[in-house]
């Protein structure tokens, strides 16, 4: 079987890694842009931020006599509005200066992203699992949600009850990021078919939420884990629902959803890894006053059987955050390990090293 190896393009990896970390760059109105808005009166909004760009236009299944007129703003914004669409699903691309561009926006964009297949990598002749594309009800944002599930080699089959991983991927990601470009699946197969891993179900959800401030994702996150996600894997899957059988790690934004839903549960996980994250950049202090970590301390050591904190080395963009983060953790007296697993800075290189290298702790 052909053996690949997945990494992002070079831009790809930087636009990701700006959208992941957004807070250590100036702030543009493509933060918190939502490219279209459905309006009362069924019209529809298209938006993109292009400030360079001289025409925008866009294309696809829209009406054709009437031509999206597009209007640039002040802020490098171009706005069109959309007559006559109707109801049902569209397909549509932005053109900015005659070059068709998907929509980065989109909630689904960080699928489209470029991979380029180099040399040898993680596909190997062994029993592979399953990755099922899964949606679930969201209590707490009221509306469908998706999520991807790794099932070990021979699940169907098995009736053995089975402890869960939750890992989470970073900001400007989606929940497919992880079984894409993390290689997620594949990794899962080889550690269990080398026998370096308990057999386990790996969740694998979207932490990625709109919301006008790009760190208010967090805490919804936070509550959607422990009222939706949670539960629904429960109630769907032969998992042992146990505090002792439930792991939960996230990189980048992600990791700072870890930290919010497992500081604030600690009675619901006995393994937490934090990955290229830190609390909140910039308000940490706010944040661990927030959360009145002196006093969970005893909880976390009482519960965590493993906390780990992970770094691509020094040229990680989150590794100044995640020291400050460290300062914190030994005042409160809080056990951890801390990991430079790959010295591979704030990308999937360091991400997809952690992952091989912490699931055979788990669980054992």
């Amino acid at each position: 079987m052909k053996k690949i190896l997945f990494l992002v393009l070079l831009l790809t990896l930087s636009v990701a890694t700006v959208s992941a970390q957004g807070w250590f760059r100036q702030p543009t109105p493509n933060d918190t842009l939502k490219s279209t808005r459905v309006l009362p009166d069924g019209k529809v909004l298209f938006q993109i931020y292009a400030p360079q760009a001289s025409q925008v236009a866009v294309t696809g299944d829209l009406p054709w006599d009437k031509p999206v007129q597009f209007v640039k703003a002040d802020n490098g914004v171009w706005k069109g509005l959309c007559e006559g669409l109707g109801e049902g699903c569209f397909r549509y691309s932005f053109l900015v200066d005659g070059v068709r561009v998907q929509d980065p926006k989109a909630p689904l964009s960080a699928e489209q992203a470029s991979i380029l297949t180099v040399g040898e990598g993680y596909i190997k002749d062994v029993p592979h699992g399953a990755v099922a594309q899964r949606w679930y009800w969201s209590e707490t944002l009221g509306q469908m949600r998706r999520m991807h599930v790794w099932t070990p080699a021979g699940f169907e089959q098995s009736r053995e009850k089975l402890p869960v991983l939750y890992l989470i991927h970073g900001g400007g990601d989606n929940d497919a990021s992880w079984p894409g470009v993390g290689a997620a699946g594949w990794i899962l197969d080889n550690l269990l078919a080398e026998g370096k891993m308990v057999p386990m179900i790996v969740v694998m959800p979207n932490g990625t939420i709109e919301t006008p401030d790009m760190m208010g994702e967090v805490p919804l996150f936070g509550q959607d884990m422990v009222r939706s996600i949670i539960p629904f894997i429960e109630a769907n899957y032969p998992v042992k629902a146990d505090q002792a059988h439930r792991a939960m790690a996230g990189l980048s934004m992600g990791g700072m959803e870890t930290i919010e839903t497992a500081f604030k549960h600690p009675e619901l996980f006995s393994h937490v890894w934090v990955l290229s994250s830190s609390f909140a950049p910039g308000k940490q202090k706010e944040y661990v006053a927030e959360i009145q970590l002196n006093k969970i301390a005893p909880a976390l050591n009482k519960n965590f059987k493993a906390l780990y904190f992970t770094q691509g080395g020094p040229a990680d963009i989150a590794y100044k955050n995640c020291q400050e983060a460290l300062g914190y953790l030994k005042e409160a007296g809080i056990q951890y390990i801390y990991l430079e697993n790959a010295q591979a800075g704030h990308s999937w290189t360091t991400w997809r090293a952690d992952l091989q290298t912490l699931v055979p702790t788990l669980f054992k």
